[in-house]
């Protein structure tokens, strides 16, 4: 990133906020509804990647100890995270994740935006149509998750094929914390792939990212205090109907681009 110009710089900061906010607001979606923004200011997806891996290590880390500490402190009993389901949902994800990690350091940067752009996509029509993904059959979870883990394999942008299932098996008030440790898991294993094939962790730019990250966080977390209590189907059509308009201009650009190389 260091032939940017400041205004891509400050775009950049300004997405991060945007991907602080939507993570802890909503308990996932950092990546999928960031992403998008990115690669229109920059198309390489393995220069953000790294930068969102290591912001969702952090803070899925400090919310699911959050989550611990909360109950601690009211005295409530029992765990704040599903570890049988975990571990359950892991042995479906696991080998799809795998491949999807595989796919994602083969193929070239042009081809992974557009697959991630029309994910995003179908995800942004669900919410628009306020019918997001949701699983209703033992098979039908299976082929979900083994979707997610490809995909977050590939992008990092499985959560939304996820959490349908998620939701579906795991009781509310442990939800948001159980998610985040998946979160973390599954990015770990991403982690150590970048590690293994010598990928860029643009370490330096987490100097100024992280904060930006942060202040989002602090509001996110405001927000999902409300959403708790509160149906809030407007904001998600309006998120959707950007997430849609932006993802079709990335791949107009990218289709662009083909044509005139």
């Amino acid at each position: 990133m260091a032939d940017l110009l400041p205004w891509q710089y400050a775009l950049i900061g300004l997405v991060f906020v945007w991907s602080g906010f939507v993570r802890s607001g909503l308990g996932f979606g950092g990546a999928v509804l960031a992403l998008p923004f990115l690669l229109l200011v920059l198309n390489k997806p393995l220069v953000f990647l790294p930068i969102i891996s290591i912001h969702l290590l952090i803070f899925s880390s400090l919310i699911a100890f959050q989550g611990w500490r909360d109950k601690q402190a009211k005295g409530a009993s029992g765990s704040n995270i599903d570890w049988g389901y975990l571990g359950k949902s892991m042995k479906v994800m696991i080998i799809p994740k795998l491949v999807g990690v595989f796919g994602l350091l083969t193929l070239p940067a042009e081809i992974m935006s557009s697959i991630i752009f029309l994910i995003v996509i179908v995800y942004a029509v669900g919410y628009v149509l306020n019918r997001p993904f949701r699983s209703k059959r033992p098979w039908m979870d299976n082929i979900f998750l083994a979707l997610g883990g490809y995909v977050s394999g590939t992008s990092l942008i499985g959560a939304p094929l996820i959490v349908a299932v998620y939701a579906s098996h795991v009781a509310k008030h442990q939800l948001r914390d159980t998610l985040f440790v998946l979160w973390f898991i599954l990015v770990a294993i991403k982690m150590v792939s970048f590690l293994i094939a010598g990928v860029d962790l643009q370490l330096i730019h987490q100097l100024w990212l992280l904060p930006c990250a942060y202040i989002g966080h602090l509001i996110g977390e405001r927000f999902h205090r409300y959403i708790v209590s509160n149906e809030t189907p407007l904001f998600f059509r309006v998120l959707g109907t950007v997430l849609i308009v932006v993802s079709l201009v990335g791949i107009i650009r990218q289709f662009a681009l083909f044509v005139s190389a």
